[in-house]
């Protein structure tokens, strides 16, 4: 009996893997946002959500991969 590749599962960590990619473009646009604009009221919190996007991303990489592999493996 061979084992083959779990198309579910490998569909999953595919998805994730394009929402961390969308994140790796969305965290650093809205970090180099909000510090071209440090003199607005809104800098922080701005700065806020793109360090989150962009540890967002990471994340979904990192889980995206474990799926992959998980379903090849």
């Amino acid at each position: 009996m061979t084992k083959r590749t779990n198309k579910e599962l490998l569909g999953k960590g595919l998805k994730l893997m394009a929402g961390s990619l969308v994140c790796m473009f969305l965290g650093p646009i809205t970090i180099h946002s909000a510090f071209k604009n440090q003199d607005k009221p809104l800098y922080i919190p701005v700065l806020i959500v793109g360090l989150a996007i962009a540890v967002g991303a990471i994340i979904l990489a990192f889980k995206g991969m474990r799926k992959i592999m998980n379903s090849i493996f």
